[in-house]
């Protein structure tokens, strides 16, 4: 497919959805919701191509032959100056055995969302529009091999998202968007000043053999590119690399969510609707994690060697403290909320333990939650609309009533407590047996072992107060899955089981990229300490 510009097509194509839907008249409803599902599959159907041309033996983040259906267009080029010197910022996009799962995870749980959308019946034209311009935002982030693009992608979210939060949300829905976009501008504000940063501290050398400022962030992955007078660069000896790495990992940590920062989350899930809270939990949680894989680890290798137990412990944090909370929790959705930000713990634990073992079941932990939190959403969104109430306890003994539906959750609900043969318990054992082969986070391992069982309470007692007992004679005239719902749930179903029981093709589709990534990092450490003589 060499030349073939499939990135831009799937991130694009949402753009031409939105454009049409825009033209289209607001009482045009049925064609506005189909030019949408037919947006959101073109774009599957491509992630899927995607999929099945990726060389699996490809991979790794050392330069631009790493990727693969690479895309490298002059973008922005502006004289800035004679200090600033010549700005030229390209289109640069491309894919290894990272990004691609997060990107084939992003298009399904937005063409499920889509179907799921049907029922939105308040300002039809705007929401799809907007939904539809969230979509292109969320697979640019994925994409991106320039800092300046990223970061573009990143900030374009917000605005999609505030909306979809604040006019079809719930009743403080205004207080949940302010709320989101408040820490998540923060966040963004924090890596603004580390991108600039970054530019003027590396150079890269252009084809005529001048070198400029860069974004690139193959690039910036390079010790060899920076200069001495750059403040992140290693080779000053009043470089500001530890506060940068820390502004950074805040700025993603924001979106996780992790502890301290995770307040905006059960507000944002609780108010939105519910294809916002199957996108919002899908897959931008997995932003937050996928920009510490993609730019603060391989940037600042260094730093992330020093401190990987501080990241560890904050991943436990996460595990423990959000179980604990979702136990208390007397609201469905927020149960499911706060079960997210303690499944978000697994990722950062795995992560911190810089092992090919930890790092695989990370990002395969990402792509797993993606699905599994999907249909836990789902399934929270399907009861709401018939019964107008979340309360755990206004339930009882639905599965005599609702028997197909029950089964669905239970499979979620299962898969989420990490049973084998379904998806979850691959990535959580993998990130338990890459943490516990690090002697320095071994006993911060063995402590997260106690979500396991936090988790299976949590989620059994739900199970117990919803769906089983006598059946509340309030719920007796609620009816089973329609058509459009089987849509939804199916393809999530035989997701959560095949990779449960054969998760092989996931893992050898990261496993290549992720080993290249733990071997440029131990490498570079190394040399970024004997550059600036620690």
């Amino acid at each position: 497919m060499e030349g073939f510009p499939i990135l831009s097509l799937i991130t694009f194509i949402p753009i031409i959805g939105m454009i049409i839907v825009l033209l289209l008249p607001g009482r045009s409803e049925k064609e506005i919701k189909y030019t949408a599902l037919i947006a959101t599959a073109l774009q599957l159907i491509l992630a899927i191509i995607l999929l099945a041309n990726f060389n699996y033996s490809a991979g790794g983040i050392f330069d631009k032959s790493s990727f693969q259906f690479v895309e490298n267009y002059k973008w922005i080029e502006v004289f800035g100056g004679s200090w600033v010197g010549t700005i030229k910022i390209n289109y640069f996009v491309g894919v290894d055995g990272i990004s691609t799962p997060l990107i084939l995870l992003s298009t399904i749980v937005t063409f499920i969302a889509t179907i799921s959308s049907w029922t939105i019946n308040k300002s039809i034209k705007g929401y799809f529009a907007l939904f539809l311009l969230l979509d292109t935002a969320m697979i640019g982030v994925f994409i991106s091999l320039n800092f300046f693009l990223f970061y573009i992608f990143w900030e374009l979210m917000l605005l999609p998202m505030y909306f979809l939060i604040g006019i079809w949300g719930g009743p403080r829905k205004e207080y949940a968007a302010i709320k989101f976009f408040i820490y998540t501008l923060t966040g963004s504000v924090f890596m603004l000043l580390v991108m600039i940063g970054l530019y003027f501290s590396a150079t890269q050398t252009l084809a005529d053999g001048s070198q400029v400022f860069t974004f690139n962030l193959l690039a910036l992955m390079d010790p060899s590119n920076y200069t001495a007078t750059g403040i992140l660069s290693p080779l000053n000896p009043h470089n500001l690399r530890f506060l940068a790495y820390i502004f950074l990992f805040i700025g993603f940590a924001i979106k996780i969510p992790m502890f301290p920062f995770h307040t905006w989350l059960p507000d944002a899930h609780v108010e939105a609707p519910t294809p916002i809270s199957v996108i919002l939990a899908g897959v931008l949680l997995k932003m937050g994690t996928y920009g510490i894989i993609r730019v603060s680890f391989p940037i600042f290798p260094e730093i992330t060697r020093e401190l990987a137990w501080y990241i560890a412990l904050f991943g436990v944090i996460n595990m423990i403290y959000g179980a604990l909370v979702a136990l208390a929790q007397k609201d469905f959705k927020k149960l499911i909320a706060y079960s997210s930000i303690s499944h978000m713990g697994y990722v950062l634990l795995g992560m911190a333990s810089l092992t090919v073992t930890g790092m695989n079941g990370a990002v395969f932990q990402m792509f797993n939650h993606g699905t599994i939190t999907a249909m836990l959403f789902l399934s929270v969104g399907v009861v709401y609309e018939r019964a107008h109430t979340r309360g755990i306890n206004d339930f009882g003994g639905l599965a005599s009533q609702m028997p197909i539906y029950t089964g669905f959750v239970t499979v979620a609900f299962f898969a989420a407590i990490g049973l084998p043969s379904l998806s979850g318990f691959i990535s959580e054992i993998l990130v338990f047996l890459g943490a516990f082969s690090v002697a320095s986070i071994r006993v911060l391992t063995i402590i997260s072992t106690l979500t396991v069982v936090l988790g299976a309470a949590y989620m059994l007692w739900t199970l117990q107060r919803i769906f089983f007992g006598k059946l509340n004679e309030k719920w007796s005239s609620l009816h089973d899955l329609t058509g459009r719902e089987y849509a939804m749930f199916i393809p999530l179903l035989i997701i959560v089981f095949y990779l449960g029981i054969y998760p092989n093709p996931m893992i050898h589709l990261m496993n290549t990229s992720v080993n290249s990534l733990i071997e440029f990092m131990s490498a570079n450490a190394q040399h970024i300490t004997a550059l600036a003589g620690f």
